[in-house]
């Protein structure tokens, strides 16, 4: 088994790409001690039995050919787990669209929460697959056969499984769920490593002037100094030490030694001078550099017991319809419909309003029960019909009513 290495050679392998409806693409990458993942294979097929891996590591190799296949929208690039991936072709100018996400597609489809493309080929190919080569060093030449055996394993497989669950989720109405999802994956707003934004990926705690312009200038200059480095901004500066340094703002050097979460000998080394001037610069005229955010209101907790029914219903009718629960819903979604059942979230939105939301509003009003059944294996059953009227939520029927009585059980059932 020989990886593509030639330009004539990747440019013949396109030819065939190109005329195939849909391609499977995987990639082996290492990122471990860099900021930029180093691109060691790129795995493709056309079918189950014409694939290839290219050498993007091969001197003299043009990747342009493969690059045109993923701009063309007349071909739908199949892979799994693909926001990895598409960050490398993002930054190599070729977003791959359309796209098929076959782990977001699995969770449609009733496999669970993120299954592993292992567990997917498994469940749907009934074969297994060898990960032996998965840790292995992707940039040692020459690669292993097992290496390389493994790596054009995961598009020759995909291949063979994208069609069965394709059929599935169209027989069962959810194709359409699924490729709603795939345009963020492909949004490039999700790659976007400028170092002016690097500060909006992360929570300030505070909101005054001093500690935000602090707060985005050690944000973006964190992400500059990692990019020029090529290291994981961890290497530069952990997250909490972003909010100790706006916190305290310090512009002597020596005073980031005092800092819990600053690295040992930080302030002395050409990093903490770097930083120290940076700090100095914003912090002289800090209304200037400070981002104007709104304090975020100190609106109403969520009602712990409501969102504990919403996560009964959702998992209930996560169960009942075979889709994973974190596709429809998350803890965030719950709690704001827990305190306004038209909430601008995306399970209010959609197929996800069609297939959960809108029991919630049913179930905030009363006009829904749910039901826990308490057995040898405890179960729920949802949706039981209440014939009532009452609209309040502490009447008879409401969602105050509904929590006693599954507190009661509870308490039944720990009585014994």
């Amino acid at each position: 088994m020989t990886p593509i290495t030639t330009n004539d050679a990747l440019i013949a392998f396109c030819e065939r790409l190109a005329k195939a409806p849909y391609i499977t693409v995987d990639t082996e990458f290492m990122r471990e001690t860099t900021y930029w993942p180093r691109l060691c294979l790129i795995q493709a097929a056309a079918s189950p039995t014409d694939a290839a891996i290219i050498d993007p590591m091969a001197e003299g190799l043009d990747l342009e050919p493969f690059l045109d296949i993923l701009r063309d929208e007349s071909i739908l690039k199949v892979f799994h787990a693909a926001r990895q991936d598409v960050e490398i072709f993002n930054k190599l100018g070729a977003m791959p669209r359309p796209l098929f996400d076959t782990q977001v597609a699995a969770m449609a489809a009733g496999f669970g929460d993120q299954v592993s493309y292992e567990a997917l080929v498994r469940q749907m190919l009934r074969q297994e697959l060898d990960k032996g080569s998965r840790f292995t060093d992707w940039a040692r030449r020459p690669l292993s056969d097992a290496q390389l055996t493994y790596a054009l394993g995961d598009v020759t497989h995909l291949s063979a499984l994208y069609p069965k669950l394709r059929d599935r989720l169209q027989k069962e109405g959810r194709l359409d769920w699924v490729m709603s999802e795939m345009g963020a994956v492909t949004d490039p707003a999700l790659y976007d490593t400028s170092p002016e934004n690097a500060w909006k990926r992360l929570k300030p705690k505070k909101f005054n002037a001093k500690y935000l312009a602090a707060f985005v200038a050690v944000a973006v200059w964190r992400e500059r100094a990692a990019q020029e480095r090529d290291q994981p901004r961890g290497r530069i500066l952990k997250d909490e030490a972003i909010d100790e340094i706006a916190v305290q703002a310090p512009t002597d050097p020596d005073a980031f030694n005092r800092l819990r979460s600053a690295p040992k000998g930080f302030g002395g080394s050409r990093l903490g001078l770097e930083l120290a001037a940076e700090l100095k610069r914003v912090l002289a005229d800090p209304e200037a550099h400070a981002p104007k955010l709104e304090r975020p209101a100190h609106n109403q907790p969520a009602p712990p017991s409501v969102v504990e029914l919403l996560k009964v219903l959702l998992k209930a009718k996560s169960d009942n319809a075979g889709v994973a629960a974190k596709l429809i819903a998350t803890v965030s979604d719950l709690e704001k419909i827990a305190l306004n059942d038209n909430a601008d979230v995306e399970a209010m939105k959609g197929w996800r309003r069609q297939l959960f939301g809108e029991e919630t509003r049913r179930l905030h009003r009363g006009l829904i029960a749910v039901v826990e059944i308490f057995g040898d294996q405890e179960r729920v059953d949802l949706l039981v019909q209440a014939n009532v009227d009452h609209q309040d939520e502490g009447a008879p029927g409401g969602v105050a009513d509904q929590l006693r009585q599954v507190g009661m059980a509870q308490r039944k059932r720990a009585q014994g």
